[in-house]
């Protein structure tokens, strides 16, 4: 066997043992129903952070009130909100933000879908929902502050737009006047302004927090291992990814009175809880410190994340404040690195799950995006799915120079062909002797017979990355490209079943057995082109190795079959921009692959065999 067949041979081998590898250990998710807590109660109260308050001490246990709702808090009286990305309301019971759909986006493809509901009130199937409030310290009871059960006055007849922020007030008696303002921009992010007016003759404590509590885990929850879903948390320039099994496991935290773990961040950070596609986080003002809290109830299944802001003393006649900031809202990626390079959120990209590979699937992504803007910019209809070929044609061109030398070397190994076979001859059985001799050449004639497997080993850290960014990024959902490819991130929706659509029977269940046998149109162009890409050069001699080449494609086919369409996209765009490379660049060295030849010759000996 020559070795350029080798090579061949090694570079496919090593692509089927890598996704043979990633179905094992990465199998496609499998959505879980979390059922809806039993009990409708509220969450804990965090305490006042007394590490930065020298003047006043905390009271932890008039902190660490906990309440059960007495009115469910959707009959309480709301403000409306609306703006260009999202509608929903803020509950005067507790003046919490516990309503909110995305208007921009579905549940799913279908006319008349539902649009992705976020947050959810309590009483509800999945309560999920932003609080505020002040945790009191010396001076001062719980019931001094306002809580989860207060009712805030308001203007009832007001909406929070993004020309028009509404304010909250409540008075304790006790001769402190709370009051909160909340605006918000046209995509995802409010801004919370906590102040207090002391109009009394002491100076009472008090520490502004902010909490994100969601009873139970989400429904539509991937379960996936390379998808982080769950709690986290930048704290100085650390990320923090906890899975919801892992804060539930947490030790019992006798300052917070729950499963917690405590984090203090001294400069900046946030913290909050990620989906595939969407987020809630808590954002202190950069340069505040703050407590950062993970916290699990597990009476009542409930997940909570805090950041309590420093202890505050409100002498008589003094008003004190407090900003944080609330995004709650869909993960996209020009919202989120806006919001970090100009709103100074500290490394917010970095709630979009990069994985292993950042390194690569950060640039990967951001010229996928600039393709795909560029190209809808033109007027260009499914202009994601271009962008990845045009991705393609860019990862080739960086590849160029590899590739170049790769199939110089694969041409100038044809051409070797005689000697390595007079080589072969004299040397008979003696293995040291060949070995030797086929070295000389090789160093004579300037040829590395390994140079073929290079660009195929730095395909594959490529391929799983753009594997990743397909899978997580929001700008692939439901992303269109041609006909029936609606969806760039799900599998290609066609079948052999109806042949792709001529027939007018459905196609098979996404998932089932019959789809995973009756592929679609686009797995089948991959498996051609992988088919093509061998016919190149002339099958081995070796009847194993002719089997192995002549199987390779299809099993290729059908276990890709299942993989996001993009990702399918990549993989022909790639085979296609190979082929044409290896071709012309085999040629401009002397060497012309005989396409067509070998491809006759390979069915002649299926008939040969068929006859025997």
């Amino acid at each position: 066997m020559n070795d350029q067949n080798k090579n061949l041979i090694l570079a496919t081998a090593l692509s089927f043992i890598v996704i043979l590898v990633w179905f094992v250990v990465f199998p496609p998710p499998e959505p879980t129903d979390t059922p809806a807590p039993e009990t409708v109660t509220e969450s804990t109260a965090p305490e006042a952070a007394t590490a930065s308050a020298p003047t006043a001490e905390a009271d932890p246990e008039a902190a660490a009130q906990t309440g059960e709702v007495t009115t469910l808090a959707q009959d309480a009286p709301r403000l409306a909100i609306d703006t260009p990305s999202v509608e929903g309301a803020i509950s005067l019971q507790g003046g919490r933000i516990d309503r909110l759909s995305l208007k921009n986006y579905r549940e799913t493809l279908e006319p008349g879908s539902d649009i992705v509901q976020l947050l959810e009130p309590v009483g509800g199937a999945a309560p999920y929902y932003a609080l505020f409030g002040w945790a009191p310290g010396a001076g001062l009871t719980h019931d001094q502050v306002p809580n989860a059960d207060t009712i805030w006055s308001a203007d009832e007849s007001s909406t929070l737009t993004p020309d028009s922020p509404v304010t909250l007030t409540w008075d304790n008696g006790a001769g402190l006047t709370f009051e909160r303002v909340i605006s918000v921009d046209e995509d995802f992010m409010f801004t919370v302004t906590q102040s207090v007016e002391n109009t009394g003759a002491s100076a009472p404590s008090l520490a502004p927090y902010g909490i994100l509590a969601r009873h139970g885990k989400p429904a539509d929850m991937k379960n996936f291992f390379i998808l982080h879903e769950g709690l986290i948390a930048m704290s100085d320039g650390e990320l923090a990814e906890v899975d919801y099994d892992d804060v539930a496991e947490y030790e019992f935290n006798p300052r917070e009175g729950a499963p917690a773990e405590v984090t203090q961040v001294e400069e900046s950070g946030w913290i909050g809880f990620t989906d595939h596609y969407w987020m809630t986080t808590l954002i202190p003002n950069s340069g505040t410190p703050f407590k950062s809290v993970n916290k699990y109830d597990p009476k009542r299944d409930i997940y909570q994340t805090e950041a309590v802001q420093p202890t505050l003393t409100v002498e008589p006649g003094e008003t004190v404040s407090s900003e944080t900031r609330l995004f709650a809202g869909a993960k996209e990626w020009a919202t989120i690195r806006a919001y970090q390079n100009e709103g100074g959120v500290d490394r917010f990209l970095d709630s979009i799950d990069w994985g292993w590979f950042f390194f690569l699937t950060k640039p990967i992504f951001a010229v996928l995006h600039w393709l795909n803007l560029t190209l809808a910019g033109m007027g260009i209809a499914g202009s994601m799915g271009w962008a990845i070929i045009g991705l393609t044609l860019l990862i080739k061109a960086l590849l160029l120079p590899l590739a170049f030398k790769s199939y110089v070397s694969m041409a100038k190994m044809k051409e070797l062909q005689p000697q390595m076979e007079q080589i072969k001859e004299t040397a008979g059985d003696d293995r040291q002797k060949l070995q030797q001799e086929m070295m000389a050449l090789y160093k004579k004639e300037k040829v590395n017979p390994a140079s073929g497997c290079l660009p195929i080993l730095l395909q594959i850290p490529i391929f799983f990355s753009l594997y990743k960014v397909i899978f997580v990024t929001l700008e692939l959902r439901h992303a269109p490209w041609i006909g029936w490819i609606k969806d760039l991130s799900a599998p290609d929706p066609s079948s052999l079943y109806n042949l792709w659509g001529i027939f007018p029977w459905d196609a098979p269940e996404p998932g089932s057995a019959l789809a995973l046998a009756f592929i679609g149109f686009l797995p089948l162009l991959l498996g051609i082109s992988m088919w093509l890409q061998q016919k190149l050069n002339p099958a081995p001699t070796d009847p194993t190795q002719q089997m192995i080449f002549a199987w390779m494609p299809w099993v290729f086919m059908f276990m890709l079959g299942s993989f996001a369409s993009g990702l399918v996209i990549y993989w022909i765009a790639n085979n296609t921009i190979t082929f044409s490379q290896q071709y012309l660049i085999m040629r401009s060295q002397g060497y012309k692959p005989d396409v067509l030849g070998n491809i006759k010759s390979s069915f002649r000996r299926k008939t040969q065999t068929d006859e025997k």
